[in-house]
């Protein structure tokens, strides 16, 4: 898989920094394909799900309908997670429009999430309102992260910096952890020698919740003869162990409530092992404060070690948050959110002679949001300034439109400013001889996007919806020059377009997904790596009156650039299905890759084969 220099060097500063192959001029051609993200087959077809009837907060820190969202947002509930049968959270997210995934090998194995054909650190991550970013490497490994802990999931497509702050240049994911209702557990099978379990309870109303669970994978080789880092034909195993839990009280008014999850995965490769232990946590409390006027009060801390001691490297970091966020309703449609955040980051590298290096810094940041309605038009303008002790004060605002046609058509458009600051690794890690060092000098990168969308029902339970982008991200920090230090030199273009089709017809669910993206070097060009230009997926699904379901997806990639190579595209077709047992258990499948395709997201490493994933699940009525 992947030692200690190579992780460090080539899957994180590759997958990390926006690059492009000056070696050659790949040529990305298109794979006809239309693609989807996992069909609800819980739900039947007179009640099926609508992407617009649910509610979001992270786009603009308003509680609101999906349908009122100024900017492109996906919201996935527990049962779109179940209903994926999806084996990991990686899994999941790839399913999604505009959201490509590579990662070194299976299950376990380092993940790099492009959005909008950004840069893995270029999407923010939070857990329960808790940013989780890496202070050290800038990106949330989601590799760790049991599915079985996540209540809900909501991506937020473009810069959202004017209400987050640093990092969200492409996007937000922001995950919520589940908080059980009753007793409910799961145990899972499957090939590669998989096999785990989950087990929970949680009080009525989910005033207490506890968690745990555990997976192994005896895997495969996650790497080929055509890695230049490494090469050993046997298993690449994984480890995981995870526990998580919520609870909350009513103290009058208020509702007091936190939430925790720890995770330790165990990765194998060819030298050795790395340990990646990752904690998070938050208490908050949320409440009126008079009138139409609600706050939440969160604290807040996530942590992170990494540890590969066949090189004796071990890296970490750690932030602690504090976060007042208020919400004033100025009508039936209209709201202002503002709010004050500061975190403190601190992170560290140990080598074999000890400290490489250990530094810290603050931010502070102030924001607020309007949000109004003017007949069948809505507006929404939002700004934030961030204080931070190395990078001084940045400014970012954002604006967004929307105009409503009676039937439910809609038109929106949006524009919006992003920046990141650089991680601890890019400007202070030391290198490797003399190589892939980072820089005090840096500064922060900075982007702008353009946005519209279209949004209609096509009659019946048939949905459609449409967005086209443009991004300018500039001051980019990449490893270049003879001795590839981090510098501000990069600059990236990138337009892209993505549609969603869904629909119901009886017994039947279908649902269609596709993303063009062209991502490339301001300067030369050259394709950005490991970005497919095309990807696609078409699923349907089938309820039997018992409350059964089978599925079919079926997905596709375009080629994608990767370094000094381009990696041909490919198609995939998965099977599900699952059958209820009794009202409590339930047995589900997932086929993964019927016709054993070989494939690589990322060059010289592998993928799965033909593989099978089992689960048995129970949840008390």
């Amino acid at each position: 898989m992947v030692s200690s220099f190579a992780f460090r060097v080539h899957a994180r500063v590759r997958a990390t920094t926006l690059e492009t192959d000056m070696s050659s001029s790949p040529r990305i051609t298109l794979l006809s394909a239309a693609v989807l993200a996992a069909v609800s087959l819980h739900a039947s077809a007179e009640d099926a799900p609508s992407w617009l009837d649910r509610v979001q907060v992270t786009g603009s820190r308003i509680e609101q309908p999906v349908e009122r969202a100024l900017q492109s947002v996906s919201v996935l509930t527990r049962a779109d997670i179940e209903a994926s049968r999806a084996a990991d959270v990686s899994d999941l997210l790839a399913q999604q429009a505009g959201v490509d995934l590579v990662r070194t090998g299976g299950s376990g194995s380092q993940n790099s999430l492009f959005l909008r054909g950004g840069n893995a650190n270029h999407t923010l991550v939070l857990v329960d309102g808790v940013r989780v970013n890496s202070a050290s490497q800038g990106i949330f490994d989601l590799a760790h992260l049991p599915l079985a802990a996540i209540e809900r999931i909501e991506i937020v497509r473009g810069p959202r910096a004017a209400v987050w702050g640093s990092d969200a240049i492409a996007g937000v994911i922001h995950i919520f952890t589940r908080a059980p209702d009753g007793a409910h557990g799961e145990i899972r099978a499957g090939s590669y020698g998989r096999a785990g379990f989950d087990a929970g309870f949680g009080t009525e109303g989910g005033g207490f919740g506890l968690s745990a669970g555990y997976d192994r994978l005896d895997g495969f080789s996650a790497t080929n003869p055509g890695n230049v880092w490494s090469y050993d034909p046997d298993r690449d195993g994984y480890r995981n162990r995870h526990v998580a839990l919520q609870g909350k009280t009513l103290l009058g008014e208020q509702t007091l409530s936190f939430s925790g999850i720890a995770t330790r995965g165990e990765t194998e490769f060819d030298q050795g092992r790395t340990r990646a232990d990752n904690h998070s946590g938050s208490a908050g409390l949320t409440g009126p404060l008079g009138g139409r006027w609600t706050h939440e009060l969160r604290i807040g801390r996530s942590y992170e070690k990494l540890d590969t001691p066949a090189y004796g490297n071990v890296i970490g970091s750690r932030r602690e948050s504090l976060d007042w966020a208020h919400t004033v309703r100025t009508g039936a449609a209209g709201a202002v959110a503002f709010g004050v955040n500061a975190a403190r980051e601190q992170a560290y590298s140990l080598g074999w002679d000890g400290p490489e290096f250990r530094e810290s810094r603050r931010n502070s940041g102030v924001f607020a949001v309007w949000n109004g309605q003017w007949q069948s038009q809505q507006f929404e303008l939002a700004t934030r300034w961030d204080d931070n002790s190395q990078f001084g004060l940045h400014r970012t605002a954002s604006a967004g439109w929307a105009r409503q046609w009676d039937g439910g058509r809609r038109l929106r458009a949006s524009w919006g400013q992003g920046f990141r600051a650089p991680n601890f690794n890019e400007l202070y890690y030391p290198g490797f001889f003399g190589l892939y060092a980072g820089n005090p000098d840096l500064q922060p990168e900075r982007a702008q996007t353009t946005e519209i969308g279209y949004e209609s029902p096509l009659g019946g339970n048939s949905q459609l919806r449409l967005s086209a982008y443009r991004s300018r991200v500039s001051d980019l920090i990449s490893f270049a020059g003879t001795d590839s230090q981090a510098i501000n030199i990069a600059q990236a273009r990138i337009n892209g377009t993505e549609a969603e089709l869904a629909g119901a017809a009886g017994v039947w669910q279908w649902r269609a997904q596709g993303t063009w993206t062209r991502a490339v070097d301001g300067v030369s060009g050259e394709p950005l790596l490991r970005r497919p230009k095309l990807k696609g997926l078409l699923a349907a699904g089938y309820r039997f009156a018992g409350g059964g379901d089978l599925g079919l997806e079926l997905s596709g990639y375009g080629k994608r650039a990767d370094i000094g190579t381009q990696l041909p595209g490919f198609a995939r077709l998965d099977l599900t299905g699952a059958w209820p047992l009794s009202p409590a258990w339930r047995l589900e499948a997932r086929l993964e890759n019927l016709f054993d395709r070989d494939y690589e997201l990322l060059d010289g490493y592998n993928t799965p084969g033909r593989s099978i994933l089992l689960r048995l699940r129970h949840q008390s009525p």
